[in-house]
């Protein structure tokens, strides 16, 4: 019995993914929705099978044929689209499921989410099963069925979703309903599943004609977008697919985007490392808005930019930030564990808001400023945001010496890390950079004196002699991949020698094949945790990156390409891989989809001579 339960679960690189920039939808190749929160990314879930497989609700579409019956699946996005297609080849037939969500534009917060779902039969005649069985609130809230002419409609306390389709349906389980039917060669079958949060779904089941409309809707928003991309190198499908992940991941309303789509996938199966990421790290930003500028996505990293923006407005009454912020910019992010969810393979607990938001993390205010100064090339921002950064900057000038959590957010209590130090020098260096190119008010002797105070504390403390490396915070001798940064923020020039030492030293212990991990949680710095993890995946093309800028261009590229290879089906990475290849912990992860960008960007440069430093 445990065994089937265990089962019943996809690995995560399975999964497809659709949205509507307002929330999205995991589609396994086995033709189930077993994730999707509504009305938002970080909403209450309505289906959820994917972290409880028996209570968590599902939307399954699939062949049924005899168990002795041979079926492969299969999964391909629409050239240049978000939509998804999921085949089903059998000897009986060949059938297709094609699955997406209309785009809701940024003002529009009230008009109902729609999933469509297409099903044929392209060649041959195939009998179909279709299973819905919401279960909403995170499997928390009971619901109501009522059936009706052209469907079904489940209503609970909180959100009322319609089932609209021609096909006839009757009750499944508890709350749940089923539709059996075959199709021959060229024959269709719609579901329309439309989502509100109250009030009543209106059942109107799609025509030929009307999804013809949707279809065609969708498919020339999504090749219209990505038409603006400026990427043309050496790997432009994996760039592209990247850049569409991305704006999956945007919640069009604010322009934030999600570190990704997913709460509680394990960082190791059966381990307690589950976390909610359904939310805006500010670590992220200037990878972000590198990487959208980057690829031409203007429009993009201006509304992203807005989003910042705010935040700096919003800053806590001692003048700090904190490291992540709902996609709406709320603060309180309280963390809450479902102990009634098994979690993904029954790796327990299930997590719902993330605690790290109250920790202090130094890093944050580099990440912050190098943002603003990437983004300040592009267009000049204003002086009541300046005036802003400056009491940032009198706060971390004050505080710069503190332990803190740190990049990786441990639960083991404060350190003096020295990514964090690292990036407290970025945020001098950047506010400087800014100031004197747009000639700004600001303590300009002050700012380079706390500069080089920082920078020269960072020489004495952070490096090992006996090591011949640097460090994962003061007082250490083991080593943290987060080192890669300080060539990529120009801490460090990629061929001093330090930093060939450290990166000599990050590739021999912390590198297996073209995988990194973030550091050895049995050597390094309590975390707060048990268990160990997987592979952090964009440590392994910041790697990439730094061997580019070092010179070392045959051992780069083969790390990219090995790196390549290990995404799924459709292009998609989760934030870990085990030491099998498994995808791990959260899916698909912007951070991973973000330094990808930065590496095939950066390795076109470099192949072509044009990369320095």
């Amino acid at each position: 019995m445990e065994h089937a339960r265990t089962a019943a679960y996809q690995p995560i690189e399975d999964y497809g993914i659709i949205g509507d920039l307002h929330t999205v939808a995991l589609v396994g190749k086995n033709g189930s929705i077993d994730w999707c929160c509504i009305p938002r990314f970080d909403s209450p879930s309505v289906f959820g099978a994917l972290l409880d497989a028996e209570k968590g609700g599902f939307f399954r579409i699939s062949p049924v044929l005899p168990a002795t019956a041979k079926i492969r699946s299969h999964q391909l996005y629409y050239p240049e689209t978000n939509i998804l297609v999921t085949r089903f080849l059998t000897d009986e037939g060949i059938g297709e499921i094609t699955d997406f969500m209309p785009i809701k534009q940024a003002w529009d917060t009230s008009h109902p989410h729609h999933i469509i779902r297409s099903v044929a039969v392209v060649q041959g005649s195939l009998p179909f099963e279709m299973l819905c069985q919401p279960s909403c609130n995170y499997a928390r809230d009971v619901h109501n069925l009522h059936f009706r002419e052209h469907g079904a409609i489940f209503s609970s306390q909180s959100i009322c979703l319609g089932l609209a389709t021609t096909v006839p349906l009757k009750e499944y389980g508890k709350g749940g309903v089923q539709a059996q039917f075959r199709l021959r060669a060229n024959q269709h079958a719609y579901f329309l599943l439309e989502c509100t949060s109250e009030g009543d779904a209106k059942l109107h089941p799609l025509t030929d004609r009307h999804y013809q409309q949707d279809f065609q809707d969708t498919m020339e928003y999504w090749q219209r977008w990505l038409s603006r991309c400026t990427y043309q190198g050496r790997w432009r499908e994996m760039v592209q697919r990247s850049a569409l992940v991305l704006k999956l991941l945007t919640y069009a309303p604010t322009g934030a985007i999600v570190a990704a789509a997913t709460t509680s996938l394990p960082e190791r199966v059966g381990g307690p490392r589950n976390w909610d990421y359904r939310y805006t790290w500010l670590r992220d930003a200037s990878f972000t808005l590198y990487g959208l500028l980057t690829l031409g996505f203007t429009d993009e990293a201006e509304a992203f930019m807005g989003w910042l923006d705010q935040r700096c407005h919003e800053l806590e009454p001692n003048g700090s930030l904190q490291p992540m912020y709902s996609i709406e910019g709320k603060r309180n992010l309280d963390e809450l564990a479902l102990d009634h969810l098994e979690g993904y393979r029954k790796s327990a607990p299930v997590r719902i808001g993330n605690g790290a938001y109250s920790q202090n993390q130094l890093d944050v205010y580099g990440e912050l400023m190098d943002s603003i100064y990437i983004f300040n090339r592009h267009q000049d921002i204003s002086y009541d945001l300046w005036k802003q950064l400056r009491h940032l900057m009198s706060w971390l000038g004050e505080h710069w010496r503190e332990p803190d959590e740190g990049i990786w957010e441990v639960r083991g209590g404060p350190r003096n890390f020295l990514h964090s130090r690292v990036m407290c020098w970025v945020a001098f260096d950047r506010a400087i950079r800014i100031a004197r190119h747009r000639g700004l008010p600001a303590p300009l002797t002050e700012w380079t004196n706390v500069s080089s105070e920082i920078y020269d504390d960072i020489m004495e403390n952070g490096w090992s002699k006996e090591k011949q490396s640097f460090v994962q915070y003061y007082g250490s001798d083991e080593i943290d991949a987060s080192s890669l940064l300080m060539v990529l923020t120009k801490f460090c020039g990629p061929t001093d020698p330090q930093m060939i030492s450290t990166l000599d030293r990050i590739v021999r212990e912390l590198t297996s094949d073209s995988h990194v991990y973030r550091y050895n949680p049995d050597k390094a710095a309590s975390d707060g945790l048990s268990g160990t993890e997987g592979t952090f995946t964009p440590c392994s093309f910041w790697l990439v990156e730094v061997l580019a800028r070092a010179g070392r261009l045959v051992e780069a590229r083969l790390v990219l390409e090995k790196m390549l290879s290990y995404a799924n089906h459709v292009g998609l990475y989760a934030e870990e891989f085990s030491v099998t290849g498994e995808a791990l912990g959260n899916f698909p992860q912007a951070f991973t989809h973000l330094a990808l960008i930065s590496a095939c960007y950066n390795m076109d440069r470099a192949l072509n001579g044009t990369l320095t430093g």
